[in-house]
């Protein structure tokens, strides 16, 4: 029988319980063992659903997403943000790579002036609500944004521009960082009431591998404010937070977990730090999401990512706080077989 046999096998038993997923980022045991991912691949969505994605329309993209989720055993499902709400109109899902200087649109007051900002509040968002009726029972959806704060910041004015400005032009960056900050407040305002949504994710890269990608200085002057302000809307309807960034972060773990607040972090790679020592350091103050890194699952075979699969969950079964999946997301380069056999070490 082939892992992904097996899977269906255990998972058509399996009936989805948000409180499970709920409990990790409280920190706290859940009912049995849980997995956590940001996204799989299309490819993969496809497989699990038994559906094609190709010509489907928004919501049913959506539909499909939530199907595989739920066919891959986990209790809840990521769901995007309205159709069209983007702060940069450039496109890149077909490309492995860019460069953080391509997407440059904005350089100065003329270009801001000028460009098309988009209003989180003149999207449509009924699709969280025409999509509840096909969503299984104990099953909840977990938002997430259009890129961050810093994300979208280095998308319109290009990585090389913002550290000229940075220097050279302050108040410019943050008047464009707080364009997008009260753009993504707005739109987390918009979805978090809604019954359907158990927590959001705060996805927003910061770090290169050895570093935050500009100086922690700037980062809590013009970032973690907007981010605050968010995570505190966040909890206002009783919901939990979930920071998803990569990178080499170390400086500003206390900003995440004190003051910033976020309930839980998501994305880790082996060589800036393994994530069984993320949790030795951290675990006790903030939830800790996947880990088992793509390096290591490329490289090792299937008996060698359970047994560390294993390992992550052992260290972990009396303490809680923990959710199992890769550490960063499940993209089309990982073979299906080696990433269904991880997350079968939490459904058995």
């Amino acid at each position: 029988m082939t892992y992904f046999n097996k899977l269906i096998s255990v998972t058509n038993k399996r009936i989805p319980n948000f409180k499970n997923i709920e409990k990790v980022l409280a920190n706290q045991v859940p009912d049995r063992p849980t997995l956590f991912e940001f996204f799989l691949n299309d490819k993969m969505y496809e497989q699990l659903s038994g559906q094609r994605l190709k010509g489907q329309s928004f919501l049913q993209e959506n539909i499909i997403r939530m199907i595989a989720y739920r066919n891959a055993g986990f209790d809840y499902f990521t769901l995007s943000y309205p159709e069209g709400f983007l702060f940069s109109p450039h496109e890149h899902d077909t490309l492995k790579s860019i460069s953080l200087n391509e997407t440059a649109i904005i350089k100065n007051e003329e270009d801001f002036s000028s460009y098309k900002w988009p209003d989180a509040n003149k999207y449509d968002y009924s699709y969280i609500d025409d999509i509840k009726s096909e969503v299984p029972s104990g099953m909840k959806a977990i938002i997430y944004s259009p890129g961050g704060l810093l994300e979208n910041t280095t998308q319109l004015l290009g990585y090389d521009n913002l550290c000229l400005l940075l220097f050279d032009n302050l108040d410019f960056v943050k008047k464009v960082v707080d364009k997008i900050g009260d753009s993504l407040y707005k739109f987390y305002e918009n979805v978090i009431g809604n019954d359907l949504i158990g927590a959001a994710i705060v996805n927003d890269d910061w770090g290169f591998n050895t570093q935050t990608m500009i100086n922690e200085t700037w980062m809590r002057q013009l970032i973690f404010p907007w981010q605050k302000k968010i995570v505190k809307l966040i909890h206002a309807h009783g919901k939990k937070a979930i920071l998803h960034s990569c990178g080499q972060l170390e400086k500003v773990m206390d900003a995440i977990i004190d003051d910033m607040a976020f309930d839980a972090k998501h994305s880790f790679e082996d060589n800036i730090l393994p994530v069984e020592q993320i949790i030795t350091k951290y675990g006790d103050r903030i939830s800790i999401l996947g880990g088992i890194d793509l390096h290591f699952i490329c490289t090792h075979t299937c008996e060698e990512i359970q047994t560390r699969a294993n390992g992550l969950l052992k260290i972990t079964a009396n303490k809680g706080g923990y959710a199992l999946g890769t550490g960063n997301s499940v993209p089309d380069y990982i073979k299906d077989e080696k990433y269904y056999a991880l997350i079968l070490t939490a459904l058995e």
